[in-house]
């Protein structure tokens, strides 16, 4: 047996001449076609850095922007659950626009913020679909400034209630815990 060059062999036995033509061009583009591997290569190094850069072990949910949180001594650690962000006039639901406190600012009394209660009660009917088999936790987190006005976060946290979240917990700064002069 000869040693043959190497080269393209799929479809060369056939032994019709129509296929033979196509295999080795015929005039046209051959119907195997090279692929380079670098810009692949390039790709997926750039979108495993890019995803690593990104990652967040801890888990930490990040701050709206200007939000300046109170701090407290006993805290405990962030749970998954809706974030309620209010930052300046704005309400933010997980980083969406749900609503403005104006009204509540000029009104000056309690009252139910109605696109934040919609986005929750989607909020809580998608997790019931998702988990049919579990009861729902009804927990949402409010991330909001210290300098906010009561009646605005009273208003929040009522809202979350009514949308069926009636267990609300606050992001707050943590305190380093001091050691007690009996210790």
């Amino acid at each position: 047996m000869t040693i043959a060059k190497p080269g393209r062999r799929l479809m060369h036995q056939v032994p019709l001449k129509f296929v033979q033509k196509k295999v080795k061009g015929g005039g046209h583009r051959a119907t195997n076609a090279s692929l380079t591997l670098t810009p692949m290569i390039d790709f997926l190094i750039v979108t495993v850095v890019f995803l690593i850069l990104s990652f967040d072990p801890s888990g930490d949910k990040t701050l709206a922007k200007g939000v300046r949180l109170p701090d407290a001594e006993n805290t405990i650690d962030m749970i998954d659950a809706p974030m309620v962000a209010i930052t300046g006039s704005l309400i933010l639901v997980d980083g969406n626009a749900a609503g403005n406190t104006r009204a509540v600012e000029d009104s000056k009394r309690l009252q139910r913020i109605d696109e934040l209660f919609n986005m929750l009660k989607q909020k809580r009917e998608l997790w019931k679909q998702l988990h049919p088999a579990k009861d729902f936790p009804g927990v949402v987190v409010l991330q909001i400034d210290q300098d906010v006005q009561a009646i605005v976060v009273k208003s929040v946290f009522q809202t979350a209630a009514f949308a069926g979240y009636p267990n609300v917990s606050f992001m707050v700064g943590e305190i380093p815990k001091t050691a007690s002069a009996g210790e």
